[in-house]
């Protein structure tokens, strides 16, 4: 779906496939067909963008096979399908019935994460609509935080130079040009915008990554579990001169009073063995306290300091993409306004957009409680659809024109 910003620029929205399990180019074929098609359909539209998830194996495939990639970008153009982003996060494994900390690797100090985004780059420069200028990736913040030194910090910065280096190379040899935002996420070593200030900025013993190619993906649910407030996040990341990649809309789990059996019982529900929902809270002095799960902060008694668990003092957000037109029953809510709120300052139409490409990522359909969890192809793409019709309506009210 493409809109027309006041200032006359064209942003992009589209939803990101790694809902959907495909680990081969057999299963992408088949994601267009049996979901992506559908969803387009249901909203309308003669075109739908997609943030296309390819795992290890898929791009490997494409990449090898010219012919491949051309029936990829046929299939695209024929479901009435388009490409300006890719999630290039999750390398494999991502529809595993159990994925949790594996998603993190391999990592930036790790070869395979270099060649794998910098495949992706060569893929996206030809699945980028004919007219579109900029093609985008979002990719792990470096690394999960545990034994990250300042060594292995070093080298990850690196890698991401050298890929700087690739992209600039990629644009000479195809006039197309790609970037790449690090995407924020709680627990890594890049959990807030903040920290990624800090990496693409500089340590006086590392130069800085080039930020013409590398900037930020901000993931809205991870921005909001971190309690990490958009306007100065992003008014510094502006002043810095880092340049908003790409933004995935999407929202958190959040619970004013964990301290209540009835509000702790909702949230155990959601605490499930597939994805890792790192769980966070802030004191009314401002430190944010920590867990790497949910189950590990349910896990204390509350008013019992000595015990495991998060302190219910506070309210608690949890990192669980829940579907953002389908908010979770009373006594839990998301933070769809800290979506609301970081849009407006995104693309807003008081200033030119700090961001072109915006996706929306709940991944989490089949992670929900059963009870909430769509049955069949059908009502995910109903939800699906339903998602990008609240984005839409948010960006019209915003001023943004809808185009055909």
């Amino acid at each position: 779906m493409r809109f027309r910003h006041p200032d006359g620029s064209t942003v992009h929205l589209a939803y990101c496939t790694n809902v959907h399990p495909a680990e081969t180019l057999d299963g992408v074929l088949a994601q267009l067909r049996d979901h992506c098609e559908p969803v387009r359909k249901r909203l309308g539209r003669d075109r739908l963008g997609i943030g296309l998830w390819l795992a290890r194996a898929a791009a490997r495939a494409l990449t090898s096979d010219p012919g491949a990639l051309r029936r990829l970008r046929r299939e695209l153009d024929t479901r009435g399908l388009e490409v300006v982003t890719l999630n290039g996060f999750p390398y494999e494994g991502f529809g595993d019935s159990r994925v949790k900390y594996r998603v993190y690797r391999p990592d930036w100090t790790e070869p395979a994460r270099l060649e794998y985004t910098a495949d992706l780059a060569r893929l996206l420069t030809a699945l980028l609509p004919d007219d579109a200028a900029e093609g985008t990736i979002s990719t792990l913040p470096l690394a999960w935080r545990t034994d990250f030194d300042e060594h292995r910090r070093a080298t990850a910065l690196g890698a991401l130079r050298t890929l700087a280096a690739r992209l600039d190379a990629l644009q000479d040899t195809t006039g197309r040009s790609i970037r790449v935002g690090l995407e924020p996420e709680p627990g890594c070593t890049i959990e807030t915008l903040a920290d990624a200030l800090d990496a693409l900025t500089g340590a006086p013993a590392i130069p800085g990554v080039p930020t013409h190619r590398i900037g930020v993906c901000v993931d809205t649910c991870h921005l909001a579990t971190s309690f990490e407030e958009p306007g100065p996040a992003l008014d510094a990341l502006h002043r810095a001169g880092i340049p908003v990649v790409k933004t995935q809309l999407s929202a958190a789990l959040h619970a004013e009073h964990p301290e209540r059996a009835d509000v702790r019982a909702a949230l155990s529900a959601f605490a499930e063995p597939r994805f890792l929902h790192q769980t966070r809270t802030r004191t009314v002095q401002g430190e944010l306290l920590a867990t790497d799960d949910l189950d590990e902060a349910l896990a204390g008694t509350p008013g019992l300091a000595a015990e495991p668990g998060l302190p219910t003092t506070e309210p608690w957000r949890a990192h669980f993409h829940v579907p953002l037109h389908a908010p979770p029953q009373p006594p839990l809510t998301s933070t769809l306004p800290v979506l609301q709120d970081t849009l407006t300052r995104l693309v807003g139409p008081a200033a030119p957009p700090r961001t072109h490409h915006l996706e929306v990522e709940t991944y989490t359909w089949q992670a929900l409680p059963p009870e909430l969890r769509p049955r069949t192809r059908a009502r995910l793409a109903d939800g699906i659809a339903a998602e990008l019709a609240l984005a839409r309506d948010l960006l019209t009210d915003l001023g943004l024109k809808e185009l055909p």
